[in-house]
């Protein structure tokens, strides 16, 4: 079946056939981003910001759906993804190349699941982990 993108809502994809709409929400998108990093050699953990750790201590969460886009913003406009992921790497891996690596996974899994262009995907590096002595 042929998807083309409605430009004209976030999130929806019309087919080409008129049968309908499909809305994507942008917890969906952002976990696929999430599941995507995740894959990537040298990543270690995806982070979240403070106001997300506090919310999830008093109870205020989505406990499956949280887990999985933790440390992940999405932005859909006019049918373009825009994507900012926060990250712990792991001690050892190259920095530049590691980030290059989830850009490139991360734009790869979205557009290839959802239909949708995307435009970016920033990477903040809020941690490293180091190896555990055993």
């Amino acid at each position: 079946m042929d998807k083309e993108t409605d430009k004209s809502k976030n999130g929806c994809i019309t087919d080409a056939d008129g049968l309908g709409t499909v809305k994507i929400a942008n917890d969906v998108v952002a976990m696929i981003a999430g599941l995507a990093a995740m894959e990537v050699d040298g990543v270690s953990a995806m982070s979240g910001n403070i106001t997300d750790e506090l919310m999830g201590k008093v109870g205020i969460t989505n406990i499956v759906m949280k887990k999985q886009t933790k440390g992940v913003k999405v932005d859909i406009l006019e049918g373009t993804v825009s994507v900012d992921l926060a990250l712990t790497l792991e001690y050892g891996y190259n920095i530049r190349a590691t980030c290059n690596k989830v850009q490139e996974k991360v734009k790869s899994a979205l557009e290839t699941m959802t239909g949708f262009e995307v435009s970016d995907v920033n990477i903040r590096i809020i941690g490293i982990k180091m190896q555990d002595n055993k």
